[in-house]
């Protein structure tokens, strides 16, 4: 066997491959077309187990009602977990919607290198992370208060045996609604904007926390602006700090402002998709209501040897009480750190501001 197994591209399908194309769907087993797996309300399924080595190279799913009717927030109701290797915690547990790189329980088209979410209305599900594995179980389970179908593949390679230093997939989503800033109350706009001294990073909005080792591969990040006011009210300014095996302030990774970590430009505005960079919601006027960045490091890995520590301030010196999300993507040795509990259902809900 050839001592790689890497998931096929452009630079290298054209090389001998080992190993055997698999694929686990949700086909109707008795030959019609009711190809979907039906969750009952407060059901946790088991969609795919593989007892072999292998590599998973691609993920479809969408979703539907069994009524058809719209169901709000399934999205966040209902949850997504992986498991490798006979592990008892999960190395994926994420909502489903955020798990495929949009927050705010919402769908959108838009694509990049790893995630994407495609016609019609964002509702064809993507990724392609590779995931490695001796075995695994993916389970979802239906926070729903109604029954709810999902349709699935799940491509993978069959082998042998893993070659050495594979490591495993892992994604954490967090909330923290709202972040523990200060009041503007008193102070001028500037002040409450762009003033302050973080030389900690101690407060910071933390996107991961991970220990072993492995490397961080990138996020994306879901903001309701949540102030009252009319005056200008660009909710980032915050710098990321990427804290590795325990370094203290300021990291080797210290950065300059949220647009920027996303590796955009002076407060945007407008959507915009590339492989390992963009915007699928950039808010209404004056930054208001809901937006969603992404940011992968897939050509630029996050490499940690005992520990990583992925914060952003949540506005400059963490001064903005808004609602924050984001789910985490990463590869590491197993075992892994405990994840934080998942937030109860009624927790993870999106925010919406009432219409007068």
């Amino acid at each position: 066997m050839r001592d790689f197994l890497y998931p096929a591209n452009l630079s290298n399908i054209c090389y001998e491959r080992e190993g055997k194309r698999r694929r686990i769907s949700s086909y109707d087993r008795k030959g019609g077309n009711d190809d979907r797996v039906h969750l009952a309300a407060g059901e946790n399924r088991i969609l795919a187990e593989m007892n072999k080595p292998g590599l998973i190279t691609h993920i479809w799913i969408t979703i539907a009602t069994d009524s058809r009717k719209p169901e709000p927030d399934y999205l966040r109701r209902m949850v997504l977990r992986m498991y490798w290797d006979g592990e008892e915690q999960p190395s994926v547990e994420v909502p489903v919607g955020d798990f495929f790189g949009m927050g705010h329980a919402q769908t959108r088209n838009f694509v990049s290198a790893p995630l994407q979410m495609s016609p019609e209305d964002g509702k064809g599900f993507n990724c392609w992370f590779p995931m490695p594995f001796q075995k695994a179980r993916i389970e979802m389970e239906n926070e729903c208060a109604v029954p709810m179908t999902v349709y699935f593949y799940f491509d993978y390679e069959e082998y042998e045996a893993l070659p050495e230093g594979m490591l495993r997939f892992h994604a954490q989503w967090r909330r923290e609604n709202p972040t523990k800033g200060i009041s503007d109350e008193g102070m001028e706009n500037k002040d409450f904007l762009f003033s302050g001294e973080n030389v900690t990073g101690d407060d910071n909005y933390v996107i991961l926390e991970a220990e072993g080792r492995g490397h961080y591969v990138g996020c994306h990040l879901n903001i309701h602006n949540l102030r009252d006011t009319s005056k200008w009210d660009w909710p980032g300014e915050g710098d990321d700090m990427i804290f590795i095996d325990g370094e203290s302030w300021p990291p080797q990774l210290h950065g300059t402002g949220t647009e920027d970590y996303v590796n955009m430009a002076w407060c945007p505005t407008q959507e915009y998709n590339a492989p390992y960079h963009g915007i699928i919601l950039p808010g209404k006027d004056n930054w208001k209501d809901k937006i969603t960045y992404y940011r992968y490091h897939i050509q630029d890995p996050v490499m940690f040897e005992k520990s990583v520590r992925v914060t952003i301030e949540h506005g400059h010196n963490n001064h903005r009480s808004d609602d924050w999300s984001s789910t985490a993507y990463w590869y590491q040795t197993e075992p892994h750190k405990e994840f934080p509990k998942l937030l109860e259902v009624e927790e993870r809900l999106p925010y919406y501001e009432e219409v007068l």
